[in-house]
């Protein structure tokens, strides 16, 4: 299903959300190869920092052409450099600023940004109010539904937002003190696709496979879903929930040779856009993701760990085809024993620990 954020139009509503330390631009153009998705958002980046020039800051909104729609979140509380955050962002070609009022991590809060900014309607909504009248592309606000189960602030300030001029509202359904603990409060979320009056809301939390996500948009009503960590269980998840909603039916799983080359690209991209030594050290945790779908694993996980060149990842690939071969039946599958776990069962995934600008 198409959507349409402010006068922006997107292909799908499934958007991929920022992790820290994660949606680089080699991971955003992979998800974007792969297919599916309608809108990609960067890492979280300081305002300070891009106004300051920072050169981490900046790695981390670069993009290219094949990049767009792009939306760069922002994270920080003071509206004078929000206001200016935005319109650098606007200048270097981002599609949408998206504002962070969901970061649950303490030196985020503690300064007043992330999940901070859900306490104190009147100088968010200004904040927010400031930024749109600065810039010409959609403001948006990723939330979560509050503080803690006594201040489910989500509705109300979503009501107060879109009145600000927001164009979006994304609201993960787990409170500040949850953290990434517990279940998603489908609920919660549904509660704020009731309190605002025309803009979107993005349901977003838990969503691993595609049934989770019309589970996500059938008991929410919201007009779109935002996955993170789901995509770094199944890069494919975007292309496969388009899939199902459309048929009813979970397409196959990729093959152990195109879940390998669409790696490769991967890696291709992190050593041309880190180069060879931050981008393959970086690489390693992003190896150990995907591997999770696998099967046996032992023997790439203990050389991928150590990865420090795009040749020897080439050299790790042929020793781990030829060392998974004993798992195989006869016509070439995994013997059921060796199944790799299916993807609801997975529950946990490196979680960010608050805004990084490189590992």
């Amino acid at each position: 299903m198409t959507l349409r954020i402010g006068q922006l139009p997107l292909a799908t509503n499934l958007l991929l959300s920022p992790l820290a330390g994660y949606t680089n631009l080699p991971f955003r153009l992979t998800i974007r190869e792969i297919g599916g998705v309608g809108l990609c958002t960067t890492d979280l980046v300081n305002a300070r920092s891009l106004i300051e020039r920072n050169a981490k800051a900046h790695k981390l909104i670069e993009t290219c052409p094949a990049d767009h729609p792009l939306a760069v979140q922002l994270y920080g509380n003071k509206p004078d450099e929000m206001r200016v955050a935005a319109q650098i962002l606007e200048a270097n070609g981002a599609d949408i600023v998206d504002i962070n009022m969901g970061c649950p991590v303490r030196k985020v809060c503690r300064t007043g940004g992330g999940s901070a900014l859900m306490n104190d309607f009147g100088k968010t909504t200004d904040l927010v109010r400031q930024m749109v009248a600065a810039v010409k592309i959609p403001v948006t606000c990723k939330m979560r539904l509050g503080w803690d189960d006594e201040n489910l602030t989500a509705p109300d300030l979503a009501r107060a937002l879109e009145d600000a001029g927001a164009a979006a509202i994304i609201v993960h359904g787990r409170t500040r003190q949850q953290g990434f603990s517990g279940t998603v409060n489908l609920a919660g979320i549904r509660a704020v696709v009731a309190a605002v009056k025309s803009i979107p809301v993005v349901g977003n939390g838990d969503i691993t496979t595609p049934a989770a996500a019309k589970t996500m948009f059938d008991q929410t009503s919201c007009a779109a879903i935002s996955i993170g960590r789901g995509a770094f269980y199944n890069p494919w998840i975007f292309r496969h929930i388009e899939h199902f909603l459309a048929t009813g039916t979970t397409p196959p799983e990729p093959t152990i040779d195109e879940r390998l080359a669409v790696m490769a690209r991967h890696l291709d991209r992190m050593v041309e856009v880190f180069g060879e030594d931050i981008g393959c050290r970086m690489f390693r945790k992003v190896a150990i993701e995907y591997a999770r779908q696998f099967g046996p694993v032992a023997e790439f996980k203990r050389r991928a760990v150590r990865l420090t060149s795009r040749a020897e990842f080439a050299e790790i690939v042929a020793a781990y085809k030829e060392w998974r071969a004993q798992f195989l039946d006869d016509a070439g599958d995994l013997r059921p024993q060796f199944a790799p776990r299916p993807l609801a069962a997975i529950s946990s995934i490196a979680v960010p620990k608050g805004p990084n600008e490189l590992w």
